[in-house]
């Protein structure tokens, strides 16, 4: 009887069972009957981001799983309204795609009442690549257009916690990376940059907070929310509640005093959207205002969509730190195509853009909309080719990185030390 329960759990899960190791994510099964699409389900949470698609995410799908909205025409034409500029690419693509209470903050911005931006950023590494800088291109953006303060976080107590390194090696990762966060061109009088490992010791403020979530979220809460097992740490089961801490303004009584009652929007990606479920279901019950989220999609690796990208392999990304010549070596190399096999064929048939990567990092950097559309048209129709379309992308990204890294080379140990130093900020509220 256990040797056939064994035999239906590897039919089911595509490994072997093993005694005190609960399943991981179900392995795709081979495609029998009407299951098989269920089985390939996408995976996401804060650290595994898995999917069987050349085209990536189901983003629709995650939306209906993880209950957030659709960011539609209608809030982004909300947006340009409140604000009297064009709506970033980012919206105008479906980069940002998704929210939760995005319309309360509007509301509050059209009644002058204040709010703030927060986001963050796991050093995990010396080199950041393009995929990280996302979300602070796009926080750029939003500081800029409301006019609002700004706090970065960098978690580099949490990549202690979850990878190999000493603590000088993370906190040394936090300062670098901030670096490559201030080239973004944030404005150093609206933006507190901190490190976790540095501010929660000065922070009575900050600290208070953390002790507040941690006493209103459960073991086991934690445990539904973001898999951890009994083996785990219990520094990694207390952490979510310091990445919670930044989304309540009394965390920085420098910037706004013991004030609570001011929102907080926070630009991420979908998969850091668990922390926040469980910030938003604290929120309430301590007394403070449930932040807003805006979620972008997932920057796929050069490999594909369904390829993680990774900091220890050079080859799935491009690099902040590459040269020209890298960047050409990289995508003319390494980039998924979308094209045919032949050029003939191409000609006949035309190539997919819905999975050719190349194709993909162009909806991000290109920012003129009548330009993509015209290569997604010529590329599609078979008019233009794989080679041209790279040749293209080459042109975007070699001017973006060098640009990147002309701005970094300006930012000096002490202007990250400036930014990374609790003060006040400047900007209005009423």
């Amino acid at each position: 009887m256990l040797l056939s329960l064994k035999m239906s759990y590897k039919a089911a899960m595509g490994e072997d069972y093993k005694a005190d190791c609960p399943p991981g994510n179900p392995a795709p099964t081979s495609n029998h009957g009407p299951d098989a699409a269920e089985a390939e389900e996408d995976f996401v949470d804060p650290w595994t981001v898995q999917t069987s698609s050349a085209k990536g995410i189901d983003y629709d799908k995650l939306i209906v799983r993880f209950g957030s909205s659709k960011i539609d025409k209608e809030l982004i034409n909300r947006i340009e309204r409140a604000t009297g500029q064009r709506p970033h690419r980012f919206l105008r693509r479906g980069i940002f795609f998704s929210h939760r209470d995005m319309n309360q903050v509007l509301d509050a911005y059209e009644n002058k009442k204040p709010f703030y931006l927060y986001t963050g950023r796991g050093p995990s590494s010396e080199a950041m690549h393009v995929g990280h800088l996302i979300p602070f291109i796009f926080t750029k953006w939003l500081q800029d257009v409301f006019n609002v303060p700004l706090v970065i976080q960098m978690t580099d107590d949490e990549k202690y916690l979850w990878k190999d390194l000493t603590l000088d090696q993370a906190y040394g990762y936090a300062v670098e990376n901030a670096k490559d966060i201030i080239a973004c061109g944030f404005d150093i009088n609206k933006t507190f940059i901190f490190s976790d490992l540095d501010y929660m010791g000065m922070s009575s403020g900050f600290y208070k907070n953390v002790v507040k979530i941690q006493k209103h979220v459960t073991f086991n809460q934690v445990k539904g929310i973001f898999g951890f097992t009994d083996s785990d740490s219990i520094g990694k089961i207390s952490f979510p509640a310091i990445q919670a801490a930044p989304s309540f303004s009394n965390s920085f009584p420098q910037i706004f005093q013991d004030r609570t009652d001011i929102q907080c929007l926070i630009p991420c990606a979908i998969d850091q959207d668990p922390y926040f479920r469980m910030t938003r279901d604290v929120a309430p019950r301590i007394g403070y205002p449930k932040p807003a989220l805006l979620h972008s999609t997932f920057f796929p690796a050069l490999q594909g969509a369904q390829t993680k990208m990774s900091a220890s392999d050079p080859n799935s990304s491009i690099f902040l730190t590459d040269t020209a010549k890298q960047i050409k070596t990289k995508v003319n190399k390494h980039a998924f195509s979308g094209g045919r096999d032949t050029i003939e064929e191409h000609r006949q048939f035309g190539g997919n853009c819905d999975v050719d990567v190349s194709f993909m990092y162009l909806t991000f950097f290109l920012e003129d909309d009548d330009k993509l559309e015209q290569i997604r048209k010529d590329y599609t129709s078979g008019n233009m080719l794989t080679g041209e379309l790279k040749k293209v992308l080459i042109e975007v990204l070699q001017p973006l990185i060098a640009e990147h890294q002309a701005r970094r080379k300006e930012v000096t140990d002490e202007i990250a030390k400036e930014f990374m130093t609790p003060r006040e900020l400047s900007f209005d509220f009423q």
